[in-house]
């Protein structure tokens, strides 16, 4: 196993050890993941890497445009080539992330509370891309390396979970690609990809989303309004705190 987490629970298996230092609070959590999936996409699309949304982090855009508010970490996908690009161009590469002091915050979040004053300041935050070695690997082994790569915030440990999809079983499965957990998709779910928006920056999504996610989830995720401590506010388009 290449990646370690920090614990076993649902919260503690979502921070790499070697970087974490505390559970985040509910708002400071949310917060570092907004900035985790901006600063992931944004650099992606510097370095010419094309990504897009995957699992949990899918079914939030298709809900809002938002992670989940009860998510623990961000998941996204890119293809064999674009995984190989990143383990031989970029593996270990950190990347500094520049914004203005109260983005990716809620309302209210702040430092002053009051959305003036500090909220104006320039932050920057320092991510690394980490590829596991063994990226390439076809089959799924025991299931100890199913994540190709991590985008990790190196202040708080929190990450982007990252994974290729390839070819694995062209006899059993043609004409299929999938990461090793065996989510599979065909071209036509996946391309073209669609032009959307994510956390208020520009993002990617399957073609065939809808199908994807009730596939995945089954239909009830797109229609059930409570979930995991929280109901759907359709005037805010956002989930919140029960």
């Amino acid at each position: 196993k290449y990646f370690h987490e920090a614990g076993y629970t649902d919260a503690l298996s979502h921070y790499d050890a070697r970087f974490f230092q505390a559970a985040l609070p509910y708002a400071a959590r949310r917060t570092a993941l907004r900035h985790l999936i901006r600063s992931y996409l944004a650099t992606a699309a510097q370095l010419g890497v094309e990504t897009w949304l995957a699992h949990g982090t899918l079914l939030g855009w298709w809900w809002g445009g938002t992670g989940l508010a009860w998510d623990h970490d961000m998941d996204v996908q890119v293809s064999g080539a674009a995984l190989g690009a990143l383990a031989r161009r970029w593996d270990g590469s950190v990347h500094v992330y520049r914004y203005r002091e109260g983005e990716g915050e809620g309302e209210g979040e702040g430092e002053n509370g009051d959305g003036k004053g500090e909220r104006e300041r320039e932050r920057e935050k320092r991510y690394l891309l980490d590829v596991n070695p063994h990226w390439d690997m076809v089959g799924r082994g025991e299931g100890m390396n199913v994540i190709d790569a991590r985008w990790i915030d190196v202040e708080t440990g929190m990450f982007v979970d990252i994974t290729g999809l390839v070819e694995r079983d062209p006899e059993g499965w043609p004409g299929v690609v999938s990461c090793k957990n065996f989510h599979g998709y065909r071209q036509g779910d996946l391309y073209p990809l669609r032009e959307t928006e994510f956390e208020g920056v520009p993002a990617l999504v399957p073609y065939e989303f809808e199908n994807i996610l009730v596939a995945e989830y089954g239909p009830k995720s797109l229609v059930v309004t409570e979930w995991e401590g929280h109901r759907w506010d359709p005037d805010a388009k956002e989930w919140v705190l029960m």
